[in-house]
């Protein structure tokens, strides 16, 4: 255990998070809390050419500079990482590349330089870590996505490997999808062909970090990972706090976790509760099915992202794949419905000339709950009730509606229960669904998705996102209604990224060829005119 470098990477790997913007105060107390628990290298970030794509702080370039300005501890020495695709797409190809990233080591407060690499970058940038290993560093490659790996694909990299002058190859589990059997198999393989230090870095999307990595070291590996609280991508990585009282026992160092632990209290307890890394139902499927974790971490800081929306997201990842993250995907893997639109009911038979009320979920329908049943007793609109809300009288809603695949399949034995027939996309609908609906009266209405408009038709509609509000509103539409009343739809908060959709949603309803009046009888924060329903009957 004597031979183990442990490398914490907590500003590089946790900067996902807030883009790499760490203050000069955290720093300082991180690296004397390094220190203080005897970490072999501290990786302070990424050294990058990226100026493109948007504000990132010091970290994400991790100057010699930056470095320099920084009050260090005696000995603690500081790694940064590459992606390797930065040095092998570069112009001037991976070697010049680097040159231009780094000066020889004895003019550089950097130590360790480490590739984070995917298998078809690996031999391309092994001609980089040749050179930077000829001016003084010390040098290591990160296989990302491991795991994915073949043990052909992996015996030639730890083969390629031996044939350059690296110091350590490092195996990812980029996607926290790592059992422990898998990685003592990783290990056997390598070693087959790569005699010298061996690494590993681990996610923790279902809870196996630590253990994973104490495994590793159980098998011979010497380097080993890790970040304050687990801070990185997605569900984050190994505690530096629990190995670090792992690893005590079985070193001649002596350590202090009180530094550590201040420096856990102080800053990195706060940055947790703001952005909430860590494992959770979502991660460990996504672990689980080999699916890119920021996927997850983007849809759990969008708050338009519902739990159906993110298993809904999850499953449609699973089918088409989804280890390499692409934002473009996470708007693909909404659209729900594949093919044509179609449909075998017309709306228009029943809603034709109707006033029609939408009951929304808000708690103005609580609130105002008397009043809005006086005017349906009154009235007689045609009222609709989203998906399986019953905040007034049963016998007072006439149809459900409903569209989400996946809060349909949650909410089939409710439907199912429920009086008022549902209209959804049926024939649209994946097989599961509609086995589970069984006997219960379903009116069919297709449904499509269109950029940035509605559409409406006979017996299906396009629209421009899978809401059931737009889904509601478009069949009010198709139905010929007279007028649309709203109750419920309150709406969020100004910065609130679902009071932005649903105004823009509302606005390309207003823009629609065939729109009909929209009115709320409930407050509402949405640009909607507004009646009151105590006045509706006077």
């Amino acid at each position: 255990m004597s031979d183990i470098k442990h490398v914490d990477c907590t500003l590089r790997d946790g900067g996902y998070y807030n883009n790499w913007d760490f203050s000069k105060e955290l720093t300082e107390d991180y690296l004397y809390a390094m220190n203080a628990i005897a970490v072999d290298f501290v990786e302070l970030g990424f050294r990058s050419f990226d100026i493109k794509s948007g504000f990132k702080g010091a970290f994400a370039y991790t100057t010699d500079n930056l470095i320099r300005s920084l009050k260090m501890p005696e000995g603690l020495k500081i790694g940064v990482m590459v992606n390797a695709s930065e040095v092998v797409t570069h112009d001037l190809g991976p070697v010049e590349a680097s040159k231009l990233l780094f000066s020889p080591k004895q003019d550089s407060p950097v130590t360790l330089i480490r590739f984070a690499c995917h298998l078809h970058e690996f031999e391309e940038t092994l001609k980089a870590c040749s050179w930077l290993k000829s001016v003084g560093y010390i040098v290591g490659m990160n296989l990302m996505q491991s795991v994915d790996r073949t043990s052909d694909e992996l015996d030639n990299i730890a083969k390629l490997a031996s044939q350059h002058s690296i110091d350590v190859l490092y195996f990812a589990d980029s996607l926290g999808s790592m059992y422990p059997e898998h990685c003592v198999q990783m290990i056997k393989i390598l070693r087959q062909s790569w005699k010298s230090e061996l690494g590993i870095h681990t996610h923790d999307n279902m809870g196996k970090g630590l253990i994973n990595t104490m495994i590793a070291l159980d098998e011979g590996v010497t380097w080993i990972d890790s970040t304050v609280t687990g801070m990185g991508r997605g569900a984050g990585n190994a505690q530096t706090e629990l190995l670090a009282i792992e690893l005590e026992k079985n070193q001649d160092k002596s350590i202090s976790l009180v530094p550590l632990l201040s420096l856990i209290d102080n800053y990195f307890t706060p940055l947790k509760q703001k952005y909430a890394w860590g494992m959770n139902s979502y991660y460990y499927l996504a672990g689980k099915h080999g699916i890119h974790p920021s996927y997850i971490q983007e849809m759990l800081s969008d708050s338009r992202y519902k739990p159906d929306d993110i298993l809904a997201v999850i499953a449609y990842l699973r089918e088409k794949g989804g280890n390499k993250f692409q934002i473009g995907i996470l708007n693909d893997a909404r659209q729900f419905f594949q093919g044509e639109p179609r449909g075998g009911w017309e709306p228009a038979d029943l809603f034709k000339g109707r006033e029609i009320l939408i009951l929304g979920a808000g708690p103005s329908v609580l609130k105002h709950r008397s009043a809005l049943e006086n005017y349906i007793g009154q009235a007689k609109p045609l009222v609709l009730a989203l998906n399986t809300q019953s905040q007034i009288k049963s016998e007072l809603i006439d149809y459900r509606v409903a569209c989400h695949p996946i809060r349909l399949l949650a909410d089939c034995e409710t439907h199912c229960n429920l009086a008022q027939p549902l209209i959804t996309p049926l024939s649209m609908l994946p097989e599961d669904i509609q086995h589970a609906l069984g006997s219960k009266e379903v009116l069919d209405f297709g449904l499509g998705i269109a950029s940035r408009e509605f559409i409406f038709h006979d017996v299906f509609c396009h629209i421009p996102a899978p809401l059931v509000i737009a889904y509601a509103l478009a069949v009010a539409t198709s139905g010929q209604g007279k007028r649309i009343l709203l109750a419920g739809f309150d709406g969020y908060g100004a910065d609130d990224p679902r009071t932005t959709e649903m105004e823009n949603l509302l606005s390309l309803y207003n823009a629609s060829h065939g729109s009909i009046e929209l009115i709320s009888i409930t407050p509402t924060r949405y640009g909607v005119p507004t009646h009151s329903v105590y006045a509706m009957g006077m």
